[in-house]
């Protein structure tokens, strides 16, 4: 299969600091929301929005996690699998949870 570019690093950087801008706007001042990325490459996305946030919001702490779905999968029994970790060291009642993962639309998560 050949590789295709989707879109560059450059484009991608804007994409980052997009994500960042919209999630500032709809949930400043983040008291009450946390960040859980998706393993696997969910949370590598989820580390450069909080990396961006920390850029843009130098006094500001964010509080993420990562969580592991694949048990909940539907091809779950199709094809061998390797867990993740699941690392949610907070308490996430009555919070505003927001799930980062990396695909655009599969139906999986």
């Amino acid at each position: 299969m050949q590789s295709r570019v989707i879109t560059g690093s450059k484009q991608f950087d804007i994409i980052i600091k997009r994500l960042a801008f919209q999630l500032i706007e709809n949930h400043e001042p983040f008291d009450n929301t946390v960040l859980i990325g998706l393993q696997p490459r969910g949370t590598l996305l989820m580390e450069r929005l909080v990396k961006e946030l920390k850029n843009l919001n130098p006094d500001k702490s964010f509080i993420y996690g990562e969580l592991d779905i694949t048990f909940f999968r539907d091809d779950f029994r199709l094809k061998p699998l390797k867990p993740q970790s699941t690392n949610i060291e907070f308490v996430i009642d009555d919070k505003k949870v927001i799930l980062i993962d990396d695909v655009l639309y599969t139906g999986r998560s």
